[in-house]
């Protein structure tokens, strides 16, 4: 019985291509040409589009190490890829997104 190695790439690499494109964004869309960032989304966070109308949130990258918001991100990169201009893209209901962000802001905070 042979063992099969996964053709998924770690997590940590997921996440650096992931911040990686989130920058180059910015260079496409004529943002900010020094950092290649909108000039809205401040150091230290980015920004992802939720929900059927795409609203968009500025969220802490340190949102990133937490095991439910690396779940949603699963689920993004299985439903949408990362391989798009559109930007990251999550895939649930706004609402349930506002509780997680507000739930993982108030867990900073403390």
């Amino acid at each position: 019985m042979a063992i099969r190695k996964s053709n998924k790439l770690p997590q940590a690499v997921v996440l650096k291509k992931i911040l990686k494109r989130c920058s180059s964004l910015g260079k496409k869309n004529g943002y900010d040409d020094e950092d290649g960032l909108p000039t809205d989304v401040p150091k230290g966070h980015f920004a992802v589009y939720v929900g059927e109308n795409r609203t968009r949130y500025i969220i802490p990258i340190s949102f990133l190490a937490h095991p439910k918001f690396k779940s949603l991100l699963h689920r993004a990169e299985e439903e949408f890829g990362f391989n798009h201009d559109m930007g990251i893209t999550i895939p649930c209901e706004e609402f349930v997104f506002r509780s997680l962000t507000s739930m993982l802001q108030q867990k900073r905070n403390i």
